[in-house]
């Protein structure tokens, strides 16, 4: 019973939006290779954020937190996304690494240059 919740949930979580964004990208003449590395980097871009805001929070295992051990606060931050570990002196360090910073900033930045893709596909093909 539970596989077939958590199969239904990842259905309308992930297959349903992609699914659609497929369809009407289509159905607008948008080429497929452009609505695949849209549809690519989006996700990559959701679940880098969601990862390097939630990376600080010791939600189900607190030892494994980076902040466990420092005496940090574990803060999240959204956008941009990140983590910290606010410490006894008021200082904000964070927890990500450049690397994984970077990983976001070009799933984002080819996700919105594949927006603009698009829109000049479809003027291409207006015209």
């Amino acid at each position: 019973m539970s596989a077939l919740i958590l199969l239904s949930v990842v259905l309308v979580v992930f297959g349903m939006p992609t699914a659609l964004l497929w369809l009407l990208g289509r159905r607008a003449g948008i080429p497929s290779w452009i609505l695949v590395v849209f549809l690519l980097a989006g996700w990559l871009t959701v679940f880098t954020g969601g990862a390097l805001s939630q990376r600080a929070q010791p939600t189900l295992f607190p030892d494994t937190s980076p902040c466990y051990g420092t005496g940090g606060t574990p803060v999240s931050q959204y956008f941009p996304p990140d983590s910290f570990c606010l410490h006894a002196d008021g200082e904000l360090r964070t927890v990500n690494g450049a690397t994984a910073k970077l990983v976001f900033w070009t799933a984002a930045g080819t996700t919105f240059a594949m927006a603009i893709a698009a829109v000049l596909a479809r003027r291409r093909q207006r015209a």
